[in-house]
């Protein structure tokens, strides 16, 4: 199965060049049923990663392009009342798929937003007093720029952010990855030769061998230190929740199955630590002056001790 994994990424990364560690988390996010969030300004192949993505693991896709006039009926469906049979009828809406790419998220309204939290969170939608289940795999991939955000735009709230198992910022690619981009896709469209590597039976085996990924009590431990240092920090006004503890370690545990193995080492945490938990706490006002929320984490996980024991 893990040789399975390693095709899932070599095919997204045909498209996606020098992103292996945005894919790595990703896959880990799919095994683990959890939510990503893609940061960064226009152009760096936030919506075509999430396209690859989906594209290559067989499962029903659907894009909603999000601007301030989408209403939460456009997300989740609606119920409407049919002429012809003088009754009314479900019309499910494009959340009811296997993997959603919600494109340009903070264009839309608070209201908008909330529309997506059942389904986030419990895998399940409901219209007008009747509850609808997704079909598994499900998962919402985000996208969301940083730049023009006093132009029609709406922060996430709390509630929102931390639905999101993690939260990746798509960095430039360097000058040689760019070079070899632009060389391979001048002439060609990068997303018409993707492959479905992965079926939606072979993913359900995988959730449940990752589950089994073995989570030593020092790992815990080192765990909930990180967690309720973010609590107890000065400068952070809404730290970790017990949900994102829990993200943390089903993180670390999909960081370690796809490393070819079954126990948890502080170095998976570390790895997937800054992804899983900062974009989940505010800073302070007075902290905001002068500090990012990731450089303030970034202090969190070098003072919190980490068990070297574990790593035997």
């Amino acid at each position: 199965m893990l040789t399975k994994l390693q095709k899932l990424k070599d095919e997204v990364s045909k498209v996606l060049i020098g992103r292996e560690t945005e894919i790595d988390f990703l896959i880990i996010s799919l095994l683990q049923g959890g939510h990503v969030l893609l940061e960064s300004v226009p152009g760096t192949g936030k919506t075509l990663l999430g396209k690859t993505f989906a594209k290559s693991i067989n499962g029903e896709f659907k894009r909603i392009q999000f601007t301030p006039d989408v209403l939460p009926s456009d997300v989740t469906g609606i119920q409407y009342f049919n002429p012809k049979t003088k009754d009314f009828e479900l019309r499910p809406g494009p959340v009811m798929t296997n993997i959603l790419l919600a494109d340009e998220i903070n264009r839309a309204t608070p209201r908008t937003q909330s529309s997506l939290l059942e389904v986030m969170e419990e895998k399940q939608v409901t219209i007008d007093g009747e509850t609808m289940k997704m079909t598994e795999p499900f998962m919402v991939i985000a996208t969301q720029n940083p730049v023009d955000t006093q132009q029609g735009t709406f922060p996430l709230p709390a509630a929102q952010l931390d639905r999101f198992f993690m939260k990746l910022a798509v960095q430039y690619p360097s000058y040689e990855e760019e070079l070899q981009m632009v060389r391979r896709f001048r002439e060609t469209d990068p997303y018409t030769n993707v492959e479905a590597i992965i079926s939606s039976d072979e993913i359900s085996s995988l959730r449940a061998q990752v589950k089994k990924t073995k989570v030593d009590e020092d790992i815990e431990k080192y765990i909930l230190a990180i967690i309720r240092q973010t609590r107890e920090h000065a400068e952070i006004e809404l730290g970790a929740s017990p949900r994102a503890a829990l993200a943390l370690i089903r993180a670390s545990q999909g960081a370690a199955f796809l490393k070819g193995r079954d126990y948890v080492i502080p170095d998976d945490v570390m790895t997937v630590a800054q992804a899983v938990l900062a974009h989940r706490l505010q800073l302070s006002i007075e902290a905001s002056l002068t500090k990012t929320i990731d450089e303030i984490f970034m202090e969190i996980l070098q003072t919190v001790p980490v068990p070297v024991e574990a790593e035997a």
